[in-house]
């Protein structure tokens, strides 16, 4: 059903007293994950309970830890009307309660100078801790999205396709607003995080995530400090078309009981054994098997599978430009 109503997203907006960038950084573009939203929720805090901080900023930042209020209520990765907030981007106005929440969104991110959108794998897929950005083809733009990618110093930086659709970074680059994502973890693992963090809120404050935000704030000059260098960082770009696409890979072939035979971050090649399913009366058990070279960056770490979900991402180089 549409509306006319538009949507006000929730957010919290800190101006330095001198000229400088704005900065949007975004949580809970999907209602399942919530080690971002917890995240960006414990920054806002931070910033409100230290005023030397405040008074350092140059130029401005606003904070959105629930951009999908619809999915988060629901406790899934989508809102009630079924749509996926990442594939409806740039929205309208007068659309269903997604397409209000990405036109909200798009206007957000118009106005800003730089865009950092956090993410988790949600409830059932587990993401290898990185740093993300779409391989525009403004080489200023590039270079910009590949500093701040870096800079949040995660162990992987993954560069994509910049064909993509109705996501929160084809509205920034169709913009021309340099912006990445960042993933960390999910399923058992983010609730792991949670629990274990949350007990004393402070806790957050080390947490990499909160760090990550911290570290692109000084690398754009808002907050002031140097950064220190990342070790081991693995820094991979891939310029095929629909690289990137996560939910569409190493698919199941049937429903059943999921077995992982791979690790995050595991090296594969071509052929090797990702995951074994089951299904629920038993039997023969049927193989997924890579379809690449390279990194495992995303696991579905759920005993359940359907057919057609994706079990395994696997980053490949994929040439240059």
């Amino acid at each position: 059903m549409s509306t006319n109503k538009d949507i006000q997203l929730e957010f919290r907006r800190f101006g330095g007293k001198h000229a400088g960038p704005h900065l949007l950084i975004t949580a809970g573009v999907h209602g399942d994950e919530y080690l971002t939203m917890l995240v960006v929720r414990e920054l806002i805090r931070r910033l409100d309970s230290d005023n030397r901080i405040r008074q350092e900023i140059r130029g401005t930042v606003t904070l959105i830890p629930v951009v999908n209020h619809s999915a988060y209520l629901a406790g899934r990765r989508v809102g009630e009307d079924s749509q996926d907030l990442a594939r409806t981007c740039p929205g309208r106005r007068d659309g269903t309660v997604t397409e209000r929440v990405a036109d909200a969104l798009s206007r957000r991110i118009a106005e800003a100078d730089f865009y950092v959108d956090m993410h988790t794998g949600g409830t059932e897929l587990c993401v290898l801790p990185l740093a993300g950005y779409m391989l525009h083809s403004d080489a200023s733009v590039l270079q910009q999205q590949r500093n701040m990618a870096r800079s949040f110093g995660l162990p992987f930086v993954w560069g994509t396709s910049a064909e993509l659709q109705g996501r929160s970074l084809s509205v920034a680059r169709d913009g021309g607003v340099p912006a990445i994502y960042v993933e960390y973890f999910g399923a058992h693992r983010e609730l792991s995080e949670i629990s274990n963090r949350t007990l004393i809120s402070s806790s957050l404050f080390d947490h990499p995530l909160l760090v990550g935000c911290l570290n692109v704030m000084q690398h754009l000059g808002i907050l002031p400090g140097s950064l220190s260098a990342t070790e081991n960082q693995n820094v991979v770009e891939d310029w095929r078309v629909g690289s990137g696409h996560m939910q569409v890979c190493n698919p199941a072939l049937e429903s059943g009981f999921l077995t992982l035979k791979v690790k995050l971050g595991q090296r594969v090649s071509c052929g090797d054994l990702l995951a074994e399913i089951e299904t629920l009366l038993g039997g023969e058990k049927q193989n997924v098997v890579s379809g690449q070279n390279g990194t495992v960056v995303v696991l579905r770490e759920y005993p359940r599978v359907n057919e057609g979900d994706s079990v395994a991402v696997i980053a490949e180089n994929g040439g240059g430009s």
